[in-house]
């Protein structure tokens, strides 16, 4: 089972937007959240984290105990001198997002891959979680009953 965190982020990210004009700069102090898509396929969770525009290297997976946290910077692109940018509403700066475990998953076998802007982590389901037959041996039925 996955559990989102902080259910305020996105209040807060209007009221900074509001307050500030700063919706589309993160910092290491106070990043950007960034979307994700949750699902259970089989005997693993698959979460999708939109990040276009990041390199790989440009991003952090970490588990502790049972909290994911996934950070990631996204620069402002380089131009040279004689560029003159007409429109930029792309995001940059730090984004990060943190999920709780639970402990019914296998954070020893995570696998993560990176395609198109897309950081896709594999979460197995441990195996003590998975649902098993339980054999019956069978009982003679001739047994006495006390009363």
């Amino acid at each position: 089972m996955l559990m989102r965190t902080d259910p305020f982020r996105e209040l807060d990210q209007l009221t900074q937007q509001l307050l500030n004009g700063s919706a589309h700069q993160g910092t290491w102090s106070r990043p950007s959240s960034m979307p994700l898509d949750a699902y259970r396929s089989g005997d693993q969770y698959v979460v999708a984290f939109d990040l276009p525009g990041v390199t790989p290297d440009a991003i952090e997976l970490d588990v502790e105990r049972n909290v994911l946290t996934v950070k990631a910077e996204r620069r402002p692109p380089r131009v040279s001198d004689d560029v003159e940018m007409q429109v930029a509403e792309r995001s940059f700066g730090v984004f990060s997002r943190q999920l709780f475990l639970g402990e019914t998953l296998d954070t020893e076998r995570i696998e993560a891959t990176y395609d198109a802007g897309v950081l896709t982590l594999r979460i197995p389901i441990a195996e003590k979680a998975k649902p098993r037959k339980i054999a019956i041996s069978g009982v003679d039925s001739r047994r006495e009953i006390n009363t």
